[in-house]
């Protein structure tokens, strides 16, 4: 583990943000409502932005907003390509570094490919640096929504059943995959890239013709696609806080005009209305919640995480869609508006996150690193 010098002030937090994924403009926005949450009386905020071009910025003046990060001003140390290691994470106590002093917790808010699939989360564990969020294993198993299906299942957790093929086999004649889908399900299905998140790539099939369609749009976005069948469901999220005793919070209900909740709904429609606390029966709430914990300790999340269901408006059959590991923090975002409702405000939030991180670096760092027999 890394030594940092004794220091009873302010904590430093570098606050990540940007990346080469789809989800940047998204992953901005997050970081300046976090950044505006960070109580300036207990934390020294460190931007560090990651533009679509690989390049990175570090700026340790909070009065920048995160937008205005990538222009390069000349109080940005910016460096071109993350080869070579992430500088960011440089220091010594010589004062050879890209920044003025150590990191005390990495916030990383970097959504989708690159941030949440467990990629940054292993260069965290590799410097030796405390991280908000889960760890390598369960960032990187959220982000595969087959696989986190295989875990959920075998841990007794109900999902829809779903059918995957690689890119370059759909690429090459999608005929294998779609008698499967045929086969097993009626439609309509959603087809999804198998490793995006905010509704990236995915489409809704009626047919034949839109199945070939939205399979060849899924695999440009991902080495992997996903179908499955669709679910005339209400669509319910449970944001869960914590580490070794996660708790769950209020529910909310997802409504919108169009077919799916997808990336225009989430971040550009005025028309998608988030409920909370939603309107079901407490009986069902709480089943959902305790579902919520239960996929979170099965997938060995840490931190938070928000848990997506689908709950079905005529049997209220519920089944697990899936878990992101870094929910968006926007305004209008659903993980922190959840915990507002049940009674955690977003600077709270914060501070409970960055003391998980630091609580797991401990133990991490307590952990026996050299056998003798």
């Amino acid at each position: 583990m890394r030594c940092y010098p004794a220091r009873v002030s302010k904590l430093r937090v570098a606050l990540l943000f940007g990346g080469t994924s789809t989800e940047h403009e998204v992953s901005v926005s997050s970081a300046t409502t976090v950044l505006q949450a960070l109580d300036p009386a207990r934390y020294t905020p460190v931007l560090v932005g990651l533009d679509h071009d690989g390049s990175w910025a570090v700026l340790e003046d909070p009065s920048v907003p995160p937008e205005g990060l990538f222009d390069c001003p000349d109080t940005v140390r910016c460096f071109p390509t993350l080869r070579g290691g992430l500088e960011f994470l440089r220091f010594d106590d010589a004062g050879d570094s890209a920044l003025s002093g150590p990191l005390d917790v990495v916030f990383p808010i970097i959504h989708g490919r690159g941030g949440e699939d467990g990629s940054l989360q292993g260069a965290f564990e590799v410097a030796g640096v405390p991280y908000v969020g889960a760890g390598v294993l369960a960032t990187a198993l959220c982000m595969d929504k087959t696989l986190s299906k295989r875990t959920l299942r075998d841990a007794g957790l109900p999902v829809l059943p779903s059918h995957e093929a690689s890119r370059h086999e759909v690429l090459e004649d999608a005929t294998e995959l779609i008698a499967r889908v045929e086969r097993d399900f009626d439609y309509p299905v959603f087809v999804k890239p198998t490793n995006t998140g905010s509704s990236v790539g995915v489409a809704r099939a009626a047919d034949r013709a839109e199945l070939e369609a939205a399979i060849a749009q899924a695999a440009q976005y991902d080495r992997w696609v996903l179908v499955e069948p669709a679910a005339d469901a209400r669509e319910v999220e449970c944001a869960v806080l914590g580490g070794h005793s996660p708790e769950g919070s209020v529910l909310g209900e997802i409504g919108h005009r169009g077919e799916f909740y997808d990336y225009e709904a989430k971040y550009v429609s005025d028309s998608t209305e988030l409920v909370i606390p939603a309107p079901i029966p407490e009986a069902l709430a709480e089943q959902v919640r305790s579902l919520a914990v239960d996929a979170f300790v099965a997938l060995k999340c840490w931190g938070f995480a928000r848990v997506d269901f689908f709950v079905d408006r005529r049997t209220e059959q519920i089944y697990l869609n899936e878990l992101n590991t870094l929910p968006g923090f926007t305004e209008g975002s659903m993980y922190p508006r959840l915990w507002e409702a049940s009674g955690i405000a977003l600077p709270e939030l914060v501070d409970r996150l960055i003391e998980l991180a630091l609580e797991r670096h401990r133990e991490q760092g307590a952990l026996v690193t050299r056998y003798t027999s």
